[in-house]
């Protein structure tokens, strides 16, 4: 019986690392499209993205922001 149990928690660790791993994918993609699509408007982005206000780089900003939001839903 206690083997069943350490599958299914190591099925369960999978699962729950794919889903983080595709709502992290997402929500770059979100967050890049309106970063790069205000960067190329003139728009100051890092102001209205979570987290980005101090990076330098349009990739690190993204990524912070995305860590920010995902902090929130967890």
């Amino acid at each position: 019986m206690s083997n069943t149990s350490s599958l299914d928690q190591r099925h369960s660790r999978a699962n729950e690392s794919q889903t983080f791993v595709a709502i992290f994918a997402l929500g770059f993609l979100v967050f890049f499209t309106i970063a790069f699509m205000a960067s190329m408007l003139g728009i100051n982005w890092r102001n209205y993205l979570p987290g980005a206000e101090s990076t330098k780089g349009l990739v690190a900003g993204v990524k912070a922001a995305v860590y920010t939001f995902m902090s929130h839903i967890t």
